[in-house]
């Protein structure tokens, strides 16, 4: 079975170099050594690793853009698709690529995403949380996404740590190392990207931009657990909008597992979304790819399902 992996890692070092958070924003991870390592590498022993665990394709992403000042993010973030680009040149038929953008300089952002799309081949962008404190609805990154929607080029939204205030508010009281780990991976970055999600759909970006989709990983960031809850407490006569919340998250919303293997995630999105609705991810190197056939060897699906969430739904979402 041939599989496709959507959130797929490296790093950058100039851009890593070039990260500034505001006083508001949480400092970026510094990463051990030898996970710094598997980041930057896009040659032998990455391939090797999805050799011997039977992935066929990853489409890369560049972490850290959206902590880059504007002063410089776009020069930063131009040279750091240029390097995913070469290593594509070097390797065609085993990566591809989200393109980085500068939001918080959004005409830079939206001329590199149409160069990355229409001259590097990437297939969309991938966006990790807050720009500044601010989501993807406020008016300056309208022009993101309408050029999101024009091309045709997917939003991966990637979580972040929350700001600093809803850190100190939610985590704190807990041991240093056991916050650290709630405020992030744990709960804190999840719960974060399902209140931008929130954002967007409430502030009628899909009824402006109907066309327009985004991915969640990690089974949609907690969203369709309370897919029922919104509709029921969010009603069209309290929002004013075209659709119910579900109808959004339905038609405008793809998902991925991010490396949490659950079957009953799994079978839980596909009732309540619908395979179609479902693409795949292991989120490379922060997972390892020792489960990622496995998992959909063993999931109670159909073949025709499976190489739909495997490969099927990103070869045609992503025009690969």
């Amino acid at each position: 079975m041939r599989i496709i992996t959507l959130e797929e890692h490296t790093i950058d070092d100039a851009l890593e170099a070039g990260a500034s958070p505001t006083a508001h924003e949480t400092p970026p991870v510094t990463f051990p050594p030898a996970l710094a390592d598997t980041l930057r590498d896009l040659d032998d022993s990455r391939l090797a690793d999805m050799d011997a665990n039977g992935i066929d394709v990853q489409i890369l992403s560049t972490l850290g853009a959206q902590v880059l000042p504007a002063s410089n993010a776009a020069e930063l973030v131009r040279a750091a698709n240029d390097r995913m680009a070469d290593a594509i040149t070097r390797h065609p038929d085993r990566y591809r690529a989200f393109a980085s953008v500068a939001t918080a300089d959004p005409r830079a952002a939206v001329h590199e995403l149409e160069r990355s799309v229409s001259e590097l081949g990437f297939l969309g962008s991938m966006i990790f949380g807050r720009t500044r404190g601010d989501f993807l609805d406020e008016e300056a990154f309208a022009p993101i996404l309408a050029a999101s929607e024009r091309l045709d080029a997917p939003i991966y939204l990637h979580p972040a740590p929350p700001p600093l205030a809803v850190s100190e508010w939610n985590y704190q009281g807990l041991p240093a190392k056991v916050s650290g780990v709630l405020e992030t991976s744990g709960w804190g970055w999840h719960q974060e990207t399902a209140v931008h999600f929130i954002h967007l759909v409430l502030t009628g970006v899909f009824d402006r931009y109907p066309r327009l989709q985004f991915i969640l990983g990690h089974w949609g960031e907690m969203l369709p657990f309370y897919l029922e809850r919104l509709d029921e407490r969010m009603t069209r006569q309290l929002t004013g909008l075209d659709r119910t919340f579900s109808e959004y998250f339905r038609e405008n919303m793809y998902v991925t597992p991010s490396g949490m293997f659950s079957q009953a995630q799994l079978q839980f999105c596909v009732e309540l979304l619908g395979v179609d609705r479902i693409m795949y991810a292991v989120d490379y190197p922060f997972i390892g790819n020792q489960n990622a056939e496995t998992f959909l060897a063993e999931a109670r699906l159909t073949d025709g399902e499976k190489e739909r969430i495997a490969h099927g739904t990103a070869e045609r979402v992503l025009r690969m």
